[in-house]
This record gives C-alpha cells, structure tokens and sequence, in this order.
C-alpha cells in the first residue's frame, strides 16, 4: 500500500500583490499525475488547504478540479484535515457529498473522537489502514477558561489538551486495527524544535510559543504521523516516521532554494519504507543582496540567459541609493524578470533613525502599533507585559474564529 503525504497549499496566497494561480495549477497537475504514476493509493492532505477561510472562486475551482482528477487515477481514499489558515465550515460543507467519493474532510473536533477516525478499505472491501484524521485544534476546542489562571497555567492545560486528545483517538484505532494494518496520525500543530523561515508565513498557532508539542504526544501505535503547519521539510525529533511534508511551493523568498516535496510512505506486510519526491520548481523565485554594482551585475547575467523569475532586491551598500527603483527598473527592462519587491536599507534606516513621519501602517506589524499605543500612553513595564499577554490572547482568538460559521 502507497500512502502520498502532503500539507500547506495555501490555495490563492499572493507574493507581494502577485497571484500565483498559475503555479498552483501545474503544482496540482504535477501531483495527480504522481499519484497516477505511483500508483498511490491513499493521498495524505495535513492543512491549510486555502490560504484564506475566504478562498477565491479560482483557489476553489483548483481545489474541487483537482479532487476530481485525484479520484480517477485509482487512487482509493482522499484524507484531508482543516489547518489554522482553513475556515472548518467552509472545508466541511460539501463533506457529504465527497465521501460517496471516498474523499474523507475532517475540518474540526466533534463531541465523538471517533468522527477523526476513518477505517479505509482497499479494492476488496477489506481494511488496509486505519487514519487518525486530527485537525488543527483550537484553543477553545480542547481547553476550558478558567478564572485568574496565568498564562502558564494556560500553556499546561493547552498542552494536556492536546496530548490528551491523541491519546484519546489513539485508543480508538488501536481497536479497530486488525490484522497488524497501519495506523497512520495526522496533525496540524507546532512541534517543539520545528524549524521555520522567517518570511515563510508560519504564524504562532497559539498566545506567544504556547503549544509547541513534544512528538512524545502521538501515540506509539502510530506507524507513520504526517503534519502540517510548519512549511520547511522536516522530521520531528530525528523521527524518521514523524514528519513535516512542508509547503509544496515557497511562500516567501527566504524558501526560494529550497527544495519542496511530498513524502511517499509504502507499507508492506510489518515494513515500512519513507521516501521523498522532489516537487519541481514551477516559478523560479530569486533574492539579490548587496551594493548596486552586485544589484546590476546579478541583473544583467539573469536578463542574459533570459530569465523569468521574480526578485526580491535588497540593496545594503554603505550610501544612500536614492534612483535604486530607477535603476532596477532600467537594468530589467526589455526581459522576462520581475520584481515584487526593493528593499532600499540604508534609506529606510536613515529614516527611521531621523523620523517616523514618513512611516506606514504598511512597514509595521500589527503588534508594532499595539505597541506604539503603550508608549503613547507611558504605560508602565509590569502593567505592559499584562495588557500584552491580553492583546496577544485577542489576535490569536481573532485568528481563529471561523467567519464562515453562522
């Protein structure tokens, strides 16, 4: 049996203002037909199917259009669990009607943790594998607020919440696992020691580091456990079995050498053997770093072999480069190459350094502001660290509320 391990679309993200739709489609006919390839038959979704609880008619069509390619390459079951960026109703609404396509959406925790658990059977109607589908869980979902608890007392039932919950649905499969078929874990959650990029997207799925997981939470009846959630490809703790599939295209420029991937599980008999298939680069991504010789230079040799990628130009020479748009754009025109972004340092560190006048809600974080707000008002040190945890405790609830519920 081939079980095929992915996460992390983010169906619809735009860089820097630019739609990336083409890229999504060659991604999503690549998949299918290494599914058909490979003969896979369990296709593994981890989350974060859609970059937006509010996805595009486009993102949609792609999602659905896929879905029904999936299906006609003989490959037998579709799992997939909502993410943090996934709205669960949204994900769940035409649930019913892909399971008669034994296409399996589990978008949030139920009264009954058996609902997280599908049993698969294979061709003949006899079971090949057992699949704790856990979603992203919610704060809400598995932790009750109680009154002048601290924000430690918080993380320790979060986290007792969470490994509670796999254990719970861990009992469950072991139950129903015959004849030594694989139990497989899924899970969209912040692994302790997880490694992340920095503009690669990956939000604090919870109040500051709340809720970065030991793997000692899943289960050991789990003989393979696919997340999502954190887009470099990674296994958790040197567990080889435990494992990040990563995003399959880069979210920002920091990914754009990296290699993307899914992961291939193939179980036979008591073997299990894990590989990797190289996703392959369907829109080249480059960053340029230095003074403007080395800008233009690095410019000129990509317009030479006739490039297309997109750039992201940095410029850190010791003076202030004034006409640096101006030169970009005359050193790209006539070619392929796109810019989506300049950063211009040494101007904005002067700037900076000078006055915020010039300053955009743009160039700040939402927390930035929130600070800024604290040192308007001269609030105290002890008192702003308080009125942080709050704040912190609001955009993380924020983050989470499904607009798509009624």
């Amino acid at each position: 049996m081939k079980v095929l391990h992915t996460s992390d679309w983010h169906l619809g993200r735009a860089l820097y203002g630019r739609k990336r739709y083409e890229e999504f489609e060659l991604f999503l006919s690549w998949l299918a037909e290494t599914i058909r390839r490979e003969s896979v038959d369990i296709l593994l979704l981890s989350g974060d199917v859609f970059d937006s609880s509010l996805p595009s008619n486009r993102a949609q069509e792609l999602y659905y259009r896929f879905l029904s390619t999936a299906t006609s390459t003989g490959c037998r079951h579709i799992v997939i669990i909502a993410g943090n960026h996934d709205s669960p109703t949204f994900l769940n609404a035409p649930g019913e009607l892909l399971k008669a396509l034994n296409i399996h959406v589990v978008s949030g925790i139920s009264d009954d943790p058996e609902d997280e658990i599908k049993l698969l059977k294979d061709a003949q109607g006899k079971p090949e594998a057992v699949v704790c589908a856990v979603p992203f869980l919610r704060d809400s979902d598995i932790r009750k607020v109680e009154t002048g608890e601290s924000v430690e007392d918080k993380q320790t039932r979060l986290l007792e919440g969470i490994a509670g919950h796999y254990e719970e649905v861990g009992k469950i499969a072991k139950k129903l696992q015959q004849a030594e078929i694989p139990v497989i874990g899924m899970g969209h959650l912040f692994t302790a020691g997880g490694k992340t990029l920095a503009d690669d997207g990956v939000r604090e799925l919870y109040v500051g580091s709340l809720a970065h997981v030991n793997s000692n939470i899943f289960p050991k009846c789990f003989n393979y456990v696919a997340l999502g959630h954190l887009h470099v490809p990674q296994q958790v703790a040197g567990n080889d079995y435990i494992r990040y599939s990563g995003s399959p295209l880069p979210i920002g420029f920091g990914e754009a050498e990296q290699q993307k991937q899914v992961v291939m599980i193939e179980f036979e008999q008591r073997e299990t053997r894990i590989s990797e298939i190289a996703v392959p680069c369907f829109q080249k991504l480059q960053r340029i770093k230095g003074d403007m010789e080395k800008i233009i230079a690095e410019l000129e040799m990509l317009k030479a072999k006739e490039s297309n990628a997109w750039l992201e130009i940095e410029y850190t020479g010791s003076r202030i480069a004034e006409n640096l748009r101006q030169a970009v754009e005359e050193a790209t025109a006539d070619s392929n190459l796109e810019v989506l972004r300049i950063i211009n340092k040494p101007l904005i560190d002067s700037v900076i350094s000078s006055s915020n006048e010039d300053e955009t809600l743009d160039d700040l974080e939402t927390e930035d502001v929130f600070i800024r707000c604290l040192d308007a008002h001269d609030i105290g040190q002890e008192e702003r660290e308080e009125l942080l945890k709050s704040y912190r405790e609001i955009v993380s609830g924020l983050q989470e509320e499904d607009i798509n519920a009624e």
